[in-house]
């Protein structure tokens, strides 16, 4: 069983800056990538930004340059430094790790954390 657990959310101005911290249960090199996915009221819940297990990154093209995913394998956190936070960036924040069985994945999810910009 993988638990994640997403710490950091809040309520920010424009402009303003956030940490979010998703550490695992275990030890997180079984996961083929790791990342956080955002879901605004009304709206698909989007990728935001990921990490694979050599450290590849890819980002959502409206979060490029204001946002950096970084993954602490000592630690089991992966963690998404935002900055320059815009109202719609306003979302609950998951964070997703995935993991790979004989070719099969598997994803699990935290349990959100909310994230606010005020204008």
């Amino acid at each position: 069983q993988v638990l994640l657990v997403e710490s950091g959310g809040g309520l920010v101005q424009t402009g303003g800056s956030l940490r979010l911290s998703c550490e695992a249960s275990g030890s997180i090199f079984s996961f083929s990538a790791m990342g956080w996915y955002r879901q605004a009221p009304g709206k698909q819940r989007e990728s935001v930004a990921t990490i694979s297990s050599s450290g590849v990154t890819n980002y959502a093209s409206s979060v490029i340059g204001r946002f950096t995913i970084s993954r602490e394998n000592a630690k089991g956190t992966v963690n998404l430094q935002m900055n320059s936070l815009k109202p719609e960036d306003t979302a609950v924040y998951y964070c997703n790790a995935r993991r790979y069985r004989v070719g099969v994945p598997s994803d699990y999810w935290g349990q959100g954390t909310q994230v606010t910009v005020s204008s």
